[in-house]
């Protein structure tokens, strides 16, 4: 049930910061956005950091990763803020909201499936696929004018 319950506020945080970035963006430009998000997002990762892990853990642990490019997730934020701040920017917060959320679904569930980049591997599930389709055809009838 925590589970649950970090996902839907990681959802409502990724919402509200898409709507965010986007209004910035609209009065700045996308990069310099984006590395103010990154900026920022940095120095409070630092405070967190230092109140409550630095005596457990030290930054040298960063260079003894087994697989080196599990790294590359700051790089791929930085991508991830601005295409959210596109999508936003082009479809309006729910919509793009939707396509993120189904994308992630999807391609999770297929590095699943192959257990890509050390996650456990798991059995294909017609009801899972049935699940994303009907999530597809969810943003369909949402995207829809009437």
């Amino acid at each position: 049930m925590w589970g649950f319950l970090i996902a839907m506020l990681s959802g409502v945080l990724m919402s509200v910061q898409g709507v965010f970035n986007t209004g910035v963006t609209k009065e700045t430009g996308p990069w310099i956005t984006n590395c103010f998000v990154q900026l920022t997002g940095f120095f409070v990762c630092v405070c967190l950091f230092l109140f409550k892990e630095a005596g457990d853990i030290s930054v040298g642990e960063l260079f003894h990763i087994d697989h080196k490019y599990m790294l590359f997730g700051g790089v791929l934020g930085a991508f991830i803020t601005f295409t959210v701040i596109q999508s936003m920017a082009n479809l309006g917060p729910a919509k793009a909201a939707l396509a993120i959320v189904i994308s992630q679904v999807l391609v999770a569930y297929i590095i699943e499936l192959f257990g890509w980049f050390g996650v456990e591997k798991v059995d294909f599930s017609w009801m899972k696929l049935i699940g994303i389709v009907v999530a597809i055809v969810g943003l369909i009838v949402f995207k829809w004018e009437a």
